[in-house]
């Protein structure tokens, strides 16, 4: 029988087919991410196990032992990701500004430096705005690495940069009623730590129904804030909670808010995203002016708060979003978690005087806010598309998306809002997954 003839070839860094895929996990890297234990470097095992089987013996060739990937000292290596895994391979454990940096990890047991919530999501939201580039290997000016777990290590204000695998010794796994703003969400994949693993830290539900939360991560290609499905976009289930070891419950900190007496211990929670904005009428309206009132923001009410949303709601809002060092998104005078946090505990600054805020946006047909129809179809790309997809994952319609929404109108779009329109009982041409003035009204309120 004539011996079977075997072809070199060494699987490729960039190639996505099953086969590259294959060798490259069960097949030793090295530092630079190639293999130098493919079929090629294994010859004799292969030609032995192909003339076993010449002669009918149930051999198998034993594979060369992959790289013990659970180990912190594994290299993070650059990978073709497949799906619906996430594009954020992260780092191994290092001390701040890389491995000759000038902190070395922490011994264990690990010490958990104390904080406050307001603290960790002030750091997180610093990130966001100085728009920190995705890497697993640069360092940022304050010492942390900029992937995902370098994130969570610098937010939470701990010694070192740490990975998914080892930020649970600073932290405790608690449930999904207890998650506050400063928590984290944690997926540590045992399988492949360093490709699949991801960790986004909490910063408040985004709705009543809890099926979507603020979340603030790093990921390709900088630092985002973004209302993500409860637990993530993908491998949701694989998501736990964790709270960190060393946070405090109050939310005083150094500042103004330092001096301010502690506020009654019993304190109303966030209701949701979903009660504020135009068209909303309840309580927590009138709660939320009051507060807003009390707080420097009573210009602002040419009549005392009251429980149907106006633009002076709006406008107190921005305002103390303002006093707090905020912009963009982060000052759009829609009270989130953070903002409704602060003021039940009486944190943060206070709105100070002669501080306004700009007008409202213009409304369309009468509906505040709708920018019409002609933005809101295929071949649309704008701010208003994704306006759209965000308030569609706030009110729990967002399960057609598989990342966070962005300014290009898709087919996500479109039957999320469908599903949204028939939800209205609305059936045939009125539930044809284009938004509409009523749509628009009912989606925003």
């Amino acid at each position: 029988m004539r011996s079977p003839v075997f072809e070199e070839f060494d699987p490729a860094g960039d190639c996505d087919c099953p086969g590259c895929v294959h060798w490259r996990r069960v097949l030793p890297h090295s530092p630079a991410g190639r293999s130098v234990g493919h079929p090629a470097a294994n010859r004799t095992l292969a030609v032995a196990a192909a003339a076993a089987t010449a002669i009918g013996a149930h051999a198998a060739p034993a594979l060369a032992a992959p790289h013990a990937a659970g180990s912190p000292a594994a290299p993070a290596v650059p990978r073709v990701l497949a799906g619906d895994e996430p594009d954020t391979p992260q780092g191994p454990r290092a001390p701040l500004h890389g491995p000759g940096g000038r902190a070395a990890p922490p011994a264990i047991p690990a010490r958990a430096p104390a904080t406050t919530r307001e603290a960790i999501v002030e750091r997180a939201r610093k990130w966001v705005a100085e728009k920190v580039p995705y890497s697993t290997s640069a360092y940022w000016s304050d010492g942390y690495r900029q992937d995902c777990s370098g994130y969570v290590s610098m937010a939470w204000g701990l010694p070192g940069n740490e990975w998914t695998g080892s930020l649970v010794k600073y932290a405790e796994k608690i449930t999904k009623d207890e998650l506050r703003p400063g928590d984290a969400l944690l997926f540590h994949n045992q399988a492949d730590p360093f490709g699949e693993s991801h960790v986004v830290l909490f910063g408040g539900w985004a709705n009543a129904g809890r099926t979507a939360y603020v979340a603030y991560e790093q990921t390709r290609p900088r630092t985002r804030r973004t209302t993500t499905p409860y637990a993530y976009w993908h491998h949701s289930a694989r998501y736990v909670p964790y709270r960190y070891r060393g946070v405090a419950e109050g939310t005083a900190g150094p500042g103004p808010q330092a001096a301010r007496p502690p506020a009654a211990p019993v304190r109303t929670p966030f209701p949701g995203a979903a009660y504020f904005g135009p068209g909303a009428h309840n309580r927590y309206v009138t709660e939320l002016g009051r507060m807003l009132a009390g707080r420097g923001g009573a210009r602002f009410y040419a009549v005392g708060p009251g429980p149907r949303w106006t633009d002076a709601d709006r406008r107190a809002t921005r305002a103390f979003q303002q006093a707090q060092g905020w912009r963009g998104a982060a000052a759009d005078g829609l009270p989130g978690p953070l903002t409704w946090d602060l003021l039940v505990t009486g944190g943060g600054r206070d709105i100070p005087a002669g501080r306004s805020a700009p007008p409202a946006p213009p409304s369309s047909h009468g509906v505040p806010g709708y920018p019409g129809r002609a933005l809101l179809r295929p071949g649309a790309d704008n701010a208003h598309v994704a306006r759209l997809g965000r308030r569609l994952v706030e009110k729990g319609f967002g399960r057609y998306f598989t990342q966070e929404p962005g300014p290009r109108w898709s087919e996500a779009h479109r039957r999320g809002v469908e599903a949204f329109q028939r939800a209205q009982g609305w059936r045939g041409g009125a539930a044809d997954g284009h938004p509409g003035p009523e749509t628009w009204r009912r989606l925003f309120s």
